[in-house]
């Protein structure tokens, strides 16, 4: 029966990420995809973060490009900025409503949803999918000081399985990391010169 369980994946990227980065390692998501396929039938996977829109490069693009063209639905969409009651710049983007919505409709097409979050507004959401008859497994981290999941989303989960637990399988090696590190910093980049004459020419 495990073979032709239909799974659906729902990664909350900023969540996703900061999690791995508590742990000291990268998601390497070839592998983690490759993880998934082979336990069972993978009918989607969603992959959602909000962009800093006005940026010039923005650190998560090549991610967002390369998930595109490898076998990820990718969620986008722009941050809001904000200046909260202290007079301080904020930028928000969240994407639980979208994730949510996704799940709510691929509810009648899986048996077993992956939720790669902690966020305890998520509860909710577990709980509805689970009375549509879908297993829901929840990936988070309980091994950092303070946890990474909020408890209720954990009780909630049929299935609550550790990030550090799936290191091995879904883990970056580090060394590729600093390889890819340094043929970015190898990239040849504009001579202050040039720079400074292409300002010029604007004015």
């Amino acid at each position: 029966m495990a073979d032709i369980e239909r799974t659906a994946l729902f990664i909350d990227g900023a969540n996703l990420y900061a999690t791995a980065k508590s742990l000291g390692f990268d998601i390497d998501y070839k592998r983690l995809l490759r993880e998934f396929q082979s336990k069972g039938r993978l009918i989607r996977a969603f992959y959602y973060t909000a962009l800093i829109e006005d940026q010039e490069y923005s650190s998560i693009r090549p991610l967002i490009d390369w998930l595109d063209y490898n076998g990820y639905a990718v969620v986008t969409k722009p941050t809001k900025e904000f200046v909260d009651s202290l007079g301080r710049r904020k930028v928000k983007g969240n994407m639980d409503i979208e994730l949510a919505v996704d799940a709510m409709e691929m509810a009648g097409h899986i048996d077993h949803m992956v939720l790669f979050s902690g966020d305890g507004d998520f509860r909710s959401l577990v709980e509805s999918v689970q009375r549509r008859g879908v297993r829901v497994s929840v990936i988070s981290t309980i091994t950092t000081q303070p946890p990474m999941i909020a408890d209720e989303l954990r009780r909630q989960a049929d299935e609550f399985i550790d990030l550090i637990h799936l290191v091995g399988k879904i883990g970056r090696d580090p060394g590729e990391r600093a390889e890819r590190m340094q043929r970015y910093q190898e990239r040849p980049r504009p001579t202050p010169q040039a720079a400074h004459a292409e300002e010029e020419d604007g004015e």
